[in-house]
């Protein structure tokens, strides 16, 4: 028959013993990003690392927070140092921390940032300081490793684009303690050395962080920006970015896209000029063929021929002229004639002798006189009654006035 059955708090308090001597659990550190992270009132801080395939669970206990230097952020990677515990009550495992440290990417990620700022502080990293390419260089130098693919990479899309252009191979390491100072070196020889060198192309192909590191020195970034030739830094892939980058007067994503910035395409300049040159012929042509025309025309008999047509034109315009003005005058007289009419009916209506027809008669006095009120008679005056059919001498015998109703 089997063992006797044991509480789970046994097994817990068992699991935590075998954990505790245990020589690896014991003394474990790990690595990983902080996750989770809870700064406790009671002192404890609980978080958790994790990387792309798991999560662990940490404490870290108040008495042992004043003694951590490392800044904890959530995101952060870390190393972790202490032993693997159990929690009895709920029976799960966590790592004890007992130190911290920042891991190799976090350490070196900020020595990046507080470079970056130092530098931009100091203005090597503002646009003003930057130096364009030139348009046709001549000469290219190269400041790389002379084994890596890059530098092949370079040599390639250069040949395959420029056959004009030379280029100057500036082998140096790229990688390691040495690798700064010798890029650094390299950069600051070229300048004094070789002045017919037109473009600095400076950088490697992908790798780590660490890899990358050489570029991220202070000493490779202030070379870079005391060169007096353009420099252009084409480290490792796209994503990658490097102290290099914001110092250099151009900053490539890969180092044959460096390549193919410093040196102009040959055929694509050839074709364009073969474009040009056929526009200034067409140009020339079309300004031959009008200074041509021009010379014609002072020809006396082309003139002559020009000047008779000119003639012609000019009186055919002219009889145009004159036979629209011949008809504007006829509706114009017309429409006189037209406005007169209607004025000689308005006046004949206001006529008193259109009255007269309708039976009225006028009376005149003396000098024609027009005698409009029987108060404007006397006894004995003379008058002529004026009629539709003429006109009749009497004397007034009396007057009369008559009431208005």
């Amino acid at each position: 028959m089997g063992r006797s059955p044991i509480r789970a708090g046994q097994l817990n308090q068992y699991i935590g013993r075998i954990l505790r001597t245990d020589p690896i659990l014991s003394d474990v550190s790990v690595i990983g990003e902080i996750s989770n992270l809870k700064f406790h009132s009671s002192g404890h801080v609980y978080f958790s690392l994790k990387d792309e395939r798991a999560r662990v669970n940490c404490f870290l206990p108040a008495r042992v927070l004043p003694q951590i230097t490392c800044p904890m952020e959530e995101g952060m990677e870390i190393v972790a140092s202490g032993y693997i515990s159990v929690y009895e009550r709920g029976g799960h495992y966590s790592l004890n921390v007992s130190a911290v440290e920042m891991s190799g990417i976090g350490q070196l990620a900020i020595q990046f940032e507080q470079l970056k700022k130092k530098l931009s502080a100091e203005g090597l990293f503002d646009p003003e300081n930057k130096k364009p390419l030139p348009a046709f260089p001549r000469k290219v130098a190269i400041v790389t490793s002379p084994t890596g693919a890059a530098v092949q990479d370079m040599l390639k899309i250069i040949q395959a684009r420029n056959r004009v252009v030379s280029v100057l191979i500036c082998p140096v390491l790229v990688q390691g303690p040495a690798a700064p100072a010798d890029i650094a070196s390299a950069i600051d020889e070229l300048n004094a050395k070789h002045p017919d060198v037109d473009v600095i192309i400076t950088g490697r192909g992908g790798g780590s962080a660490e890899e990358l590191w050489a570029f991220n020195e202070e000493v490779v970034a202030r070379s870079i920006f005391a060169s007096v030739i353009p420099v252009v830094s084409a480290v490792g892939h796209e994503t990658d970015v490097t102290i290099s980058d914001f110092a250099a007067d151009v900053r490539a994503e890969t180092p044959t896209a460096a390549a193919q910035m410093a040196v102009p395409d040959t055929a694509a300049l050839r074709q364009e000029l073969d474009g040009r040159l056929r526009e200034m012929i067409r140009d020339l042509k079309q300004q031959l063929k009008i200074r041509q025309h021009r010379i014609s025309a002072l020809d006396p008999r082309v003139f002559a021929a020009g000047l008779e047509a000119r003639m012609n034109y000019e009186q055919m315009h002219l009889n145009q002229l004159a036979e629209q003005m011949v008809s504007d005058m006829r509706f114009r007289i017309a429409e006189g004639r037209g406005r007169t009419d209607q004025l000689l009916d308005i006046v004949e209506t206001a006529s008193p002798y259109r009255i007269l027809d309708r039976g009225y008669a006028m009376v005149t006095g003396k000098g024609g006189r027009v005698i409009r009120s029987v108060d404007d008679l006397n006894a004995g005056d003379h008058v002529r009654i004026r009629t539709a059919g003429g006109s009749a001498l009497a004397e007034i015998m009396e007057t009369t006035k008559e009431e208005k109703a």
